[in-house]
């Protein structure tokens, strides 16, 4: 038995611009970071007592004779591509899917990292990153971008540069007391809305159509680097908020009335800047929120869920590993 324990990713900046529509004209970069909330992916090989050859639990319970019956896409595509039969999965998560915090392709990660140790091998965060990319995007056509694979299996705060159909992970170099104070700021709340990403991101402005305000977002990490580094910290919210209107402009489904009703209550309570995770149209906001304003926009947001969150450093990891039984007839 196999458990892989992947992190969910927080995006800042740069959305939008890991397209390779958008960076392999332009380039793209995206500034994101994991956090202290995982999904857990638990495989082992079935064993032959059953009439069924593999069992997927998620939100759903799959029993069938042969993969290819899978509905769950992902699953289906990915143990075709290792070759993988005679299956029990089962996924669980801290926080829920579609939900603007990478899960689909944080479960991709972790399920990939666990088919490999099930076949005796490690596999490293570029190659679980690489895969997941292609069975998500390629395999079962789903629209989106590539920082959440990238963010679930190298974890950690990064800059993430997208190019010529390629990409370079950047570990952000932030001096631990700054890094600190940014995670004490920053308050996640969940809107309760949750939304298919790919389709979002189908039902967006065409990359031509929001080329202006993508390269406006790409911009802007640039300056959030460097306020992260040596600027005032207090600064990295009021980007926020403006890279938060500038993706507003990219989809009339990108945020809701009541999403920004929501946003303009945590403003006037003392919040700098905020942004809904994700493609748009629910799942989690989250603001920069100083010390003396927290309690305020608190009360403000009390009809939404608060969830404390913690950077972390580490990407897709084999958490438990047990030896199988082995099944003989004589």
């Amino acid at each position: 038995m196999i458990i892989a324990k992947t992190p969910f990713r927080m995006s800042f900046f740069g959305g939008g611009t890991d397209m390779p529509e958008f960076f392999d004209k332009f380039g793209g970069s995206v500034i994101s970071t994991s956090f202290d909330k995982y999904c857990y992916t638990t495989v082992r090989h079935l064993p032959p007592f059953f009439d069924y050859r593999s069992e997927i639990a998620y939100s759903k319970i799959e029993r069938v004779a042969e993969s290819a019956d899978l509905e769950h896409p992902l699953v289906r595509n990915a143990m075709k591509h290792l070759d993988i039969r005679d299956i029990r999965l089962t996924y669980e998560a801290d926080l829920p899917a579609r939900s603007g915090l990478g899960t689909s392709s944080s479960f991709a990660v972790g399920m990939l990292n666990a088919f490999h140790r099930l076949k005796g091998k490690n596999a490293e965060p570029r190659r679980l990153a690489d895969e997941a990319i292609y069975i998500e995007r390629v395999l079962c056509s789903e629209a989106g971008g590539w920082q959440d694979q990238i963010a679930a299996a190298y974890g950690g705060f990064n800059r993430i540069n997208f190019h010529d159909d390629d990409y370079e992970v950047i570990p952000m170099d932030i001096a631990p007391e700054r890094r600190q104070k940014l995670s004490e700021s920053l308050m996640m709340f969940f809107t309760g809305f949750t939304r298919i990403s790919s389709l979002v991101q189908k039902e967006s402005k065409p990359i031509a159509e929001k080329e202006k305000e993508l390269r406006q977002m790409l911009s802007l990490v640039d300056d959030a680097e460097a306020i992260l580094k040596t600027g005032e910290p207090d600064d990295f919210g009021r980007l926020l908020d403006t890279t938060w209107k500038l993706k507003r402009q990219t989809g009339a489904n990108v945020s809701t009335g009541k999403i920004d009703e929501y946003y303009e209550k945590a403003m006037k309570a003392g919040a700098l800047g905020g942004k809904l995770l994700g493609a748009g149209g629910g799942g989690f906001l989250v603001f920069y929120v100083p010390e003396d304003a927290r309690e305020k926009v608190a009360a403000e947001m009390k009809d939404l869920l608060y969830i404390p969150v913690s950077f972390t450093d580490t990407g897709s990891e084999i958490i438990y590993e047990s030896k199988e039984t082995d099944y003989v007839q004589y």
